[in-house]
């Protein structure tokens, strides 16, 4: 899977930021693998998966309180999800190139052959500094539990099948460590292909936000699930499709539809000029 650049790692380890600047300053797709999760587990039960359906049928006092974090593991789906993973990305379109993040990317894809280990990367926090980060997000105890849990799993699988990795201990910055990633992927995105105009990159960030769109609907769908989908409030991408760009826009999902997303002062025709200005059409 040539057209695939990895970048795996633990939760708070910053793949998700690093792979979005990286598609977004370089014109390739974006697959967020935390954007499939209801897609991933509707997939497991509906093939009978049972850690799949105890988890719909506990509480949330159960799945957060009185699991064990190897319960929690379990209930995952960690290592069920790394093949469903390669699956989504199959079925994507091999132009431009796909940038997969996600602490579902299993690194057995370098060891079997799937991925070209140049062409991946896991973000591996220093001891002590993913508990850190994660503890600056206010989570509560159950959720933080299971990530430090499945930062422990994620180094040892990386480890045990050789793949390629980015130590993560707070001395970069997120540009530093955006432009480290960079440097290792350097021979891939200078060969492309990629997006070259704002209206294919404005396409590309329009279908990464219908993503972050069907996993909120996803999770409001669940019979379990209170609340309305449309009322909340999400941090979307920026749909103005200049390069240089790396802005959020928090909106209400329900206004999704309404139009482009747009960062105050940003819009179309800053993103052509650049454009014409790198002599693209």
């Amino acid at each position: 899977m040539q057209h695939v650049l990895w970048i795996g790692g633990a939760p708070g380890s910053g793949k998700t930021t690093v792979a979005s600047r990286i598609a977004r300053r370089h014109g390739l797709r974006l697959y967020s693998a935390d954007t499939r999760t209801w897609e991933h587990r509707d997939r497991a039960l509906r093939a009978g998966h049972p850690a799949a359906r105890r988890w719909e049928e506990m509480s949330p006092a159960g799945r957060w309180v009185t699991a064990t974090p190897a319960e929690m593991l379990e209930m995952s789906l960690h290592r069920e999800r790394g093949p469903m993973v390669v699956d989504d990305l199959r079925r994507l379109p091999t132009s431009p190139l796909i940038v997969a993040e996600g602490s579902t990317l299993s690194p057995a894809v370098v060891s079997s052959g799937i991925a070209d280990a140049s062409r991946a990367v896991w973000l591996i926090p220093a001891p002590g500094f993913a508990r850190a980060r994660l503890e600056e997000r206010e989570l509560r105890a159950g959720p933080l539990r299971l990530y430090l849990t499945l930062a422990e799993e994620i180094e040892r699988e990386v480890r045990e099948h050789a793949a390629p990795i980015l130590t993560v201990d707070g001395s970069r910055g997120i540009d530093e460590t955006v432009a480290a990633v960079e440097e290792l992927f350097a021979a891939a995105l200078a060969a492309g292909p990629r997006a070259d105009t704002a209206a294919e990159r404005r396409a590309l960030l329009r279908e990464s936000n219908a993503a972050i769109e069907s996993q909120i609907r996803g999770y409001y769908a669940r019979p379990w699930a209170d609340g309305d989908a449309d009322s909340v409030v999400r941090t979307f991408l920026c749909e103005c499709g200049d390069v240089g760009c790396i802005a959020g826009v928090e909106l209400a999902v329900g206004l999704l539809s309404a139009g482009p997303v747009l960062a105050p002062g940003h819009g179309p025709a800053a993103a052509q000029c650049v454009d014409r200005a790198r002599g693209a059409p």
